[in-house]
């Protein structure tokens, strides 16, 4: 599968921004997806998980209650809405499709080698 995101910006600490990555194939609906970002200087990390039917999610504590991942199956398009952000949410913002179709156990995608396939990236600044 391939992965496009968009949305990236510039926003004031507080502000938000949705970011999106849309998925080439029919596949889309069969994979789980992730986001993670990586900031200059620094590895990337996890930020959050979708399964493939869009009915179970994952968050790294940094975002949890601020970031919200959703799916849109039929628009092969998964969401990061980013509310309350952050000096420290400033970073490239990567989305991924799991190795795996219909992968049931999730706790393994905080981290990026189980991810097989890679948006290009999309930077999200985050500045007074």
């Amino acid at each position: 599968v391939q992965l496009q995101a968009s949305g990236g910006g510039v926003v004031q600490p507080g502000g938000s921004l949705r970011l999106s990555c849309v998925a080439s194939g029919r596949t889309f609906s069969s994979y789980n997806m992730g986001w993670f970002r990586q900031a200059s200087g620094k590895k990337r990390e996890f930020v959050a998980t979708i399964n493939w039917s869009g009915g179970r999610t994952n968050y790294a504590d940094s975002v949890k209650g601020r970031f919200t991942i959703s799916r849109d199956n039929a628009k092969n398009t998964v969401y990061l809405q980013m509310n309350s952000l952050e000096i420290e949410d400033t970073a490239v913002y990567y989305c991924a499709a799991d190795r795996f179709t219909y992968r049931f156990e999730m706790s393994r995608l905080t981290n990026a080698e189980e991810f097989g396939s890679w948006g290009q990236g999309t930077l999200v600044t985050v500045s007074s």
